[in-house]
């Protein structure tokens, strides 16, 4: 049996080792506490960073679509301008006809016709390529409209998806942040990147 001074010699190094392995255990604590803090705070500002994006970029999906709507309406109002007047086209060259008929039927009949009546179908001829050229400007603007709606549409397209893909990397960093799980971080950093590539070719319309 070991003497008095031998054991507390013994219980002093078992002591100094508990102690150790305590101070290891809490240095390794503050180092993974550290980290922790550091990780959650490269979280927090990419995730910040990412909301605002994700916020200009729901401004700008929400006035590519208004625009698109406005040069569609502006594009269908002009197609309709443009009916119109082919419509009176159709209609004068109907009296021009009915005229040139009225001459033709009055010198089958060895009548003369009336000077009036060239002058009238002259007129009605004039009118006819006057409208005409009018209807055709109003088709070429209504074409340029729905094209430009069209690239409006477009572009909305790449930042609603823009939108989407930045929600997503959100949630992913939320999650990261809650578990503490870098992979699931550096995987919403990707998703982001997605997003910001549909959203500067809204901008640019590069694809």
């Amino acid at each position: 049996m070991p003497e008095g001074p031998e054991l507390d010699l013994e219980l002093d190094r078992v002591k100094e080792s508990i102690d150790e392995a305590r101070e290891e255990g809490r240095e390794e604590e503050r180092r993974e506490g550290r980290n922790d803090r550091g990780f959650l705070r490269k979280v927090s500002l990419s995730t910040a960073l990412v909301a605002v994006l994700a916020a200009v970029a729901a401004l700008q999906a929400g006035g590519t679509i208004n625009e698109a709507l406005l040069q569609k309406n502006e594009a269908m109002g002009t197609r309709n301008e443009a009916f119109d007047l082919w419509a009176q086209y159709q209609a004068k060259g109907i009296k021009a006809a009915l005229l040139t008929q009225e001459k033709q039927t009055l010198i089958s009949l060895d009548r003369v016709p009336q000077a009036s009546l060239d002058a009238d179908i002259a007129r009605y001829g004039k009118e006819q390529q006057d409208i005409a050229d009018n209807a055709r400007k109003k088709e070429e603007s209504a074409r340029r409209s729905s094209e430009e709606a069209d690239h409006f549409t477009h572009r909305h397209h790449r930042y609603a998806s823009a939108v989407a893909l930045m929600q997503i990397a959100v949630a992913l960093s939320a999650i990261a942040a809650l578990s503490k799980n870098r992979l699931l971080w550096t995987l919403s950093i990707l998703v982001a990147l997605g997003g910001t590539i549909f959203f500067v070719d809204g901008y640019l319309l590069i694809f």
